[in-house]
């Protein structure tokens, strides 16, 4: 058995920020991905990407918790993958694989542990 291959996908429209998750092994599996407020409320208007504020703190939990599938440890490494990620996001929109933000948070996670 394959692991699936998620991406991530953030866009505005007419509402805000939109990001939605997509199984690329799919038939069609896929979904907005949840803000994730009963972890942490930092902007229940929604997510933002492209700067260091509320919105894309929102953003980075929700990603992190979702990749992850472990709240605690989302709760532990998203402030730094706001910083290292979201934030340097395309206003416009943009796309990440799953794995690319398992790299990025195993990282951090080594960082915070003082290896690097």
């Amino acid at each position: 058995m394959t692991a699936k291959i998620i991406v991530y996908r953030g866009f505005r429209d007419g509402t805000g920020c939109q990001v939605i998750w997509v199984n690329m092994e799919g038939p069609v599996d896929s979904g907005p991905i949840s803000m994730r407020l009963d972890l942490r409320n930092h902007s229940p208007t929604g997510f933002g990407w492209g700067y260091g504020g509320s919105g894309p703190a929102q953003l980075a939990l929700a990603l992190c918790a979702h990749a992850l599938g472990d709240d605690d440890v989302a709760l532990r490494v998203y402030d730094a993958f706001k910083w290292k990620v979201v934030a340097g996001l395309p206003y416009g929109g943009w796309e990440i694989l799953q794995a690319n933000v398992l790299l990025h948070i195993e990282a951090i996670e080594r960082a915070q542990a003082g290896e690097l």
